[in-house]
């Protein structure tokens, strides 16, 4: 407790300091070290590798703590993971270093006014309605499709190997885009915070070797991408127009229209319910404001 009580003294001593001789200099070091956080949560963001840089965090916050209790043993232990550690970070996130680093300063800051949006009940209605209409129409015509909807995992490896689209989700273009003739149908589209990110992705393949001969590379390939992310994917069979449904590496088979709709709903988006109760709650606190 004692060392505990030692680091909080220096540290609100040191702060005291620092704002008795605080500069115009200082002020720009801050705003450049912002900026460079923010590029530094973009690459995190928009990348798979975001839960691996969760890890790393943790075990920075779990360094300090052993610094402060004093646990020598699990001190020792980490000092020698970050000894190497840095050299591994640098080696597994080589692409995507590589990447950050020919894209800095190409990027507006408009991102940030993304942060937090939340969508409407009626947006989140329609995207359903219009994700479910092209799934319906594709297995009735037996047009192969593969569709990924990305939830917290980000998919930006995946998204760069396609084609860019950003567009709103239609039913229409989806069918389009999945049409045999399309240059994009063989491979993923990829759905983001509720519009098409990409088209013509390209998937990892299941590492599982139980899977049955049945299914095609479609199947295989959603199956992969569910092992490897918490995404939704949506596979119409080219052969069947069987509708199916990937998601942390198990495949469901056999879905309709209305067992897709309520599955998105509960991975992807909150009740009506609970939305009521939050406006309710919300408009309570204003009426007694008044």
């Amino acid at each position: 407790m004692s060392t505990l009580m030692k680091y909080l003294s220096e540290g609100w001593h040191f702060f005291l300091n620092q704002i008795k001789t605080f500069e115009f200099t200082d002020f720009i070091d801050i705003l450049l070290v912002a900026v460079l956080f923010y590029y530094v949560y973009v690459f995190i963001r928009d990348r798979r590798a975001g839960k691996l840089a969760i890890g790393v965090a943790s075990l920075i916050l779990l360094q300090i703590l052993s610094e402060f209790l004093d646990l020598v043993t699990m001190k020792y232990i980490l000092q020698n993971i970050f000894q190497i550690g840095v050299i591994a970070i640098v080696i597994i996130f080589q692409p995507e270093l590589r990447s950050m680093l020919e894209r800095v300063g190409g990027d507006s800051l408009r991102g940030l006014k993304s942060i937090g949006e939340q969508k409407s009940e009626q947006e989140i209605s329609r995207f359903k309605d219009e994700v479910c209409e092209a799934v319906k129409e594709m297995s009735l015509t037996r047009t192969g499709a593969l569709i990924v909807i990305e939830n917290s995992t980000k998919l930006g490896d995946v998204i760069a190997s396609g084609t860019h689209i950003n567009a709103d989700v239609s039913s229409m273009l989806l069918r389009n885009i999945f049409f045999n003739k399309s240059p994009l149908h063989d491979g993923a589209v990829v759905i983001g915070n509720m519009r098409v990110v990409a088209a013509g992705c390209m998937l990892p393949l299941a590492t599982k070797d139980n899977i049955t001969k049945e299914l095609g590379t479609r199947h295989r390939a959603a199956i992969g991408m569910s092992e490897q992310s918490d995404a939704l994917i949506i596979v119409v069979s080219e052969e069947t127009g069987i509708i199916s449904v990937a998601h942390k590496g198990t495949l469901t088979r056999d879905y309709d229209i209305v067992k897709l709709k309520v599955r998105l709903g509960e991975l992807f988006f909150a009740s009506d319910g609970k939305r009521r109760r939050r406006s309710k709650k919300k408009n309570e606190k204003e009426g007694g404001a008044e």
